[in-house]
């Protein structure tokens, strides 16, 4: 049997919330962000978004076994030529992987970003997705849409609510 020393992930940045350059001055253009996973990716800028940027880019990446976080810093490129850190989060990999979550399943997950002082910042928001081997993929089942269920005889006359679990053959 092969083990594998790495998870591929597809990391979506999709944009970020009231960000600041120090805690009064708005962000107002050339805002991106860097992944660290054990390697390093690096969204393109937005150029036009401000506070609120918009990137909906996807980096796929490797994920080292033994990796208990992934780090996100959003930074903006400043007239003096260098970059400005605007905040970091560090997201758990237990967020996204492992426990109820079958792999290849999609998670949106938004995070408080930190200044260097620890001072809230903003926030960013992702979806990220553990890709494993299409063969086990609950793909199928796992993304249909909302369906009702019937609960005593009414089909939309009660709530049923469930924790996926990951089926395998």
């Amino acid at each position: 049997m092969e083990t594998t020393s790495s998870r591929t992930l597809e990391i979506t940045v999709i944009s970020g919330e009231d960000l600041r350059v120090n805690r009064r001055k708005l962000v107002k253009k050339n805002a991106f962000v860097i992944v660290q996973t054990g390697s390093s990716r690096t969204t393109k800028m937005d150029s036009d978004g401000g506070s609120y940027p918009v990137w909906n880019e996807k980096l796929v990446m490797e994920l080292p076994m033994h990796a208990r976080f992934i780090t996100v810093e959003v930074q903006c490129k400043v007239y003096s030529g260098g970059n400005k850190l605007i905040g970091t989060a560090r997201i758990p990999v237990s967020d996204f992987s492992g426990g109820y979550l079958p792999e290849n399943y999609l998670s949106f997950l938004s995070y408080r970003l930190r200044d260097v002082n620890g001072e809230k910042n903003g926030i960013i928001n992702l979806s990220v997705k553990v890709k494993g081997p299409e063969n086990t993929s609950c793909a199928a089942s796992c993304s249909r849409p909302w369906m009702e269920v019937p609960v005593d005889n009414m089909v939309s006359g009660g709530i049923v609510t469930g924790i996926p679990v990951p089926y395998r053959y």
